[in-house]
């Protein structure tokens, strides 16, 4: 099982990568990869072959998951930052308008596009590591898309009629 060990060690920049977009937070991110290390090596004997890089990302997002969800059971708290300035202009605003655009995309939607532009994972993996059909995050994919650009064009927000 040493080329598992390797496959895994192979992993760890992109696994970085995907926490950090997905935490927006370095420090929570490397502790969201080290968990997700721990519980990988500590389960190698539940690992049945296949794509280790799929599985890896399955349970970095089952962790990040479990993390949200105890996060909402207490009360938040934000404190107000620099560049939550509404005519932030120059050159890195391009930046913050995505980052704040990929903030503004529900946690599945933002997820399927993070695998799959970022990490570079097929349709296919991606469904497998978040436990939907095909269609489902091709579905996610084009919603998250279609926000992504009508909030860099300003357009505001389609509200959808309930019948």
């Amino acid at each position: 099982m040493a080329t598992f060990r390797q496959s895994v060690e192979l992993t760890i920049p992109a696994l970085r990568r995907y926490a950090r977009a997905l935490t927006r937070d370095a420090d929570i991110a490397d502790d969201l990869v080290q968990d997700t290390l721990v519980r990988a090596l500590r389960s190698e004997h539940l690992f049945l072959g296949g794509d280790v890089r799929s599985w890896l990302y399955t349970i970095l997002t089952n962790l990040n998951r479990n993390r949200l969800r105890s996060l909402s059971r207490r009360p938040s708290i934000s404190s107000i930052e620099e560049n939550d300035a509404p005519d932030m202009a120059g050159p890195e605003s391009g930046a913050r308008d995505i980052q704040r655009a990929l903030a503004s995309l529900v946690e599945d939607q933002r997820h399927a596009l993070l695998l799959v532009v970022l990490e570079g994972l097929s349709y296919r993996e991606v469904a497998d590591v978040q436990g939907v059909p095909i269609g489902t995050v091709m579905s996610r994919l084009a919603r998250a898309r279609a926000q992504i650009k009508s909030f860099l064009d300003g357009e505001r927000p389609a509200l959808r009629r309930v019948k």
